[in-house]
């Protein structure tokens, strides 16, 4: 009676019989989830209370596949009917069960779905891990459909760090295996993100190419749902930057009527967004509005924030071009605050992505460990028969365990010298991360520039190269870890030598501005340079805006120091100094930022304003190198 039960229960919450995928972005909140894995029920709370029910069964049962399922299902009706956030719980359930049972094809189907939402939610770097793990899972098992899946969703997450080009390639190798082996379910999307990425590259005609291609093929498998919707909201955003903007708002109300008419309201947001920015387009900023604040209210109710600070982008605008200064001032400062995580998702994407692959290289390097390990336990075993039966007879086992024993000598040496070239390897290995990772700073630094090349907003220009200097600080430090001897350490006095000359040709100051470094070599680990380096960063930057206005000529002196279990940091210059207690000048995000990180060292501030400025700081119970 009770599987009986289950099996009633389990029918509500079945798998459609074609995975459906799409993207996610503001051009798009479509995706693959477990939204799109189970059919829309028609009654949600029972089916809710449905999902409950196999909960409980499937536990009493141990019906771990069972399971599994149900928390997907809870996380397609929390995602459809809630947030992301509740949906995302869910999905780390079903992880933990498919774990522990040891079920990877499930398992790496389930890190896709966790990809995709925490996409929704902006947490790039949480979603690279989660399709890396997918991915090595797949390629483990020589799964080819989960391999190009997963190309197709690491495209996806390179068109939020601006790698078109790269997503683009990544498409392209997922189209190559699925017309290679016939997944005709999965090519629609491929196509659908290849367009996406192209668009940003400039291919207008070819994106159109591909997109009603992805439509053709979607209408061909017979899909009517979200993934078509994303379609349509994806060819508008093609038309847009065509300025066709008829056929653009065309698609997008397509795209808005098929969402409202299945009673989703994540899909109604892009299309409601990109209609306002066709109006914006048009100079109709009076039409617009409504439509950018209605964006801005789903995006809010139902937690898909990544294209956020995009529509107060817009909204301010808006509110300029009508009059509204107070109104354009509040949507900026969102704007500004939004703008900044999002650039903070991305170095955090770029690091995550880096410490998977870390991750997998050690781990296979640990399984060579353990095989070479249980090689060397067998052959100990065998020589003991060995030995067993040559003692038995006397001279003659003698003379063949002799012979045997220096046969083993010679094998251990060959050993011991494999292991250290290993050694060296790992070794090479963390180099060449700490380069890539300086090399992928470098990457952001140059985007932000450009970016920042195309800004006209002096306060807009300035928090950009504001947050320039501060990827070039924590690109220093991975510079001298790779460059130096010790790996876990850096040579503090040198580090500021280089991100001084840093800051001076940032600011072009380098005939009037001198930076001395009066201290001794100090070494420390990355832990404590790091926040260390970000403060000096602000105090220089700081100084060179502020202390020596209209070209005068000055001098900025740098010192750190050890005083028993303290650590001494002091920055000082002889320019115009400040009256005491006064607010800082600009956004104050630096003043906030210093004392943040001097609060994580467990540290302290105190200032002095006589001939110019300076600025103390006593770090508490720090740990050298």
């Amino acid at each position: 009676m009770k599987r009986l039960l289950l099996t009633v229960v389990l029918a509500c919450v079945s798998w459609s019989s074609r995975p459906q995928a799409s993207s996610q972005t503001q051009e798009d909140t479509s995706k693959t989830s477990a939204s799109e894995i189970i059919p829309i029920p028609k009654d949600t709370l029972q089916v809710y209370k449905n999902f409950n029910k196999t909960i409980q069964l499937s536990k009493k049962n141990k019906d771990f596949k069972s399971l599994g399922n149900a928390y997907i299902g809870l996380a397609k009706w929390h995602e459809d009917h809630t947030v992301l956030d509740s949906s995302i719980v869910y999905l780390q359930k079903a992880i933990a069960i498919y774990e522990k049972q040891k079920m990877p094809k499930l398992l790496a189907d389930t890190y896709l779905l966790l990809a995709t939402n925490y996409s929704g939610t902006a947490e790039y770097d949480k979603g690279s891990q989660a399709v890396y793990k997918a991915l090595a899972l797949y390629e483990k098992t020589d799964d080819q459909r989960g391999i190009a899946k997963s190309y197709t969703k690491i495209s996806d997450l390179l068109y939020y760090s601006d790698s078109y080009a790269e997503g683009a390639e990544y498409c392209k190798k997922a189209i190559v295996i699925q017309e290679k082996n016939g997944y005709e379910d999965d090519l629609p999307l491929s196509y659908r993100r290849l367009s996406e990425n192209q668009l940003f590259l400039g291919n207008l005609e070819e994106s159109l190419e591909n997109m009603n291609h992805a439509i053709t093929l979607y209408k061909k498998i017979g899909e009517t749902g979200p993934p078509l919707l994303a379609c349509y909201n994806g060819r508008g955003n093609i038309y847009k930057y065509m300025e066709r903007y008829d056929d653009a708002i065309a698609d997008y109300k397509r795209c808005y009527e098929g969402a409202k008419k299945i009673g989703l309201t994540r899909y109604m947001m892009p299309p409601t967004a990109n209609i306002g920015h066709v109006y914006i387009l048009q100079g109709k900023y009076t039409e617009a509005l409504p439509y950018n604040l209605k964006a801005i209210e789903i995006m809010k109710r139902i937690g898909n924030t990544k294209n956020l600070w995009e529509n107060y982008m817009h909204v301010s605008n808006i509110y300029s071009e009508l009059g509204d200064y107070k109104k354009a001032l509040e949507y900026h400062e969102l704007y500004q605050e939004g703008h900044a995580e999002y650039l903070n998702t991305i170095i955090a994407r770029k690091d995550s992505e880096l410490q998977v692959k870390y991750e997998t290289a050690k781990k296979d390097i640990e399984i060579l460990d353990q095989e070479a390990k249980i090689s060397r336990q067998r052959k100990t075993q065998s020589l003991y028969i060995v030995l067993a039966v040559l003692l038995a007879i006397i001279l003659f086992g003698m003379y063949f365990t002799m012979k045997n024993i220096r046969k083993k000598r010679k094998a251990l040496s060959a050993l011991n010298v494999e292991l250290n070239t290993k050694n060296l390897q790992n070794e090479l290995l963390l180099k060449e991360i700490h380069h890539r990772v300086k090399n992928n700073l470098e990457m952001v630094k140059s985007l932000i520039a450009l970016q920042s090349a195309k800004l006209e907003d002096g306060v807009s220009k300035e928090a950009m190269l504001a947050s320039q200097n501060r990827v070039q600080s924590m690109g220093i430090i991975h510079q001298k870890l790779y460059q130096g001897t010790n790996l876990g350490a850096i040579e503090m006095k040198d580090y500021f030598v280089n991100l001084g000359e840093g800051i001076l040709d940032t600011f072009n100051a380098e005939e009037k501005v001198k930076i001395e470094c009066a201290m001794d070599d100090l070494n420390l680990d990355v832990d404590t340079a790091v926040p260390i380096g970000l403060i000096v960063n602000e105090l220089l930057t700081n100084a060179l805006k502020y202390a020596f206005p209209e070209g005068t000529k000055g001098q900025i002196n740098i010192s750190l120091t050890q005083e028993d279990n303290d650590l001494l940091l002091k920055v000082s210059d002889n320019g115009i100094g400040k009256t005491e207690g006064s607010k800082p000048k600009g956004t104050g995000f630096g003043t906030q930022l210093i004392q943040l990180l001097t609060k994580q060292l467990n540290g302290s501030i105190s200032e002095d304003y006589k001939n110019g400025t300076s600025v103390f700081f006593n770090f508490k119970n720090f740990k050298t190198a």
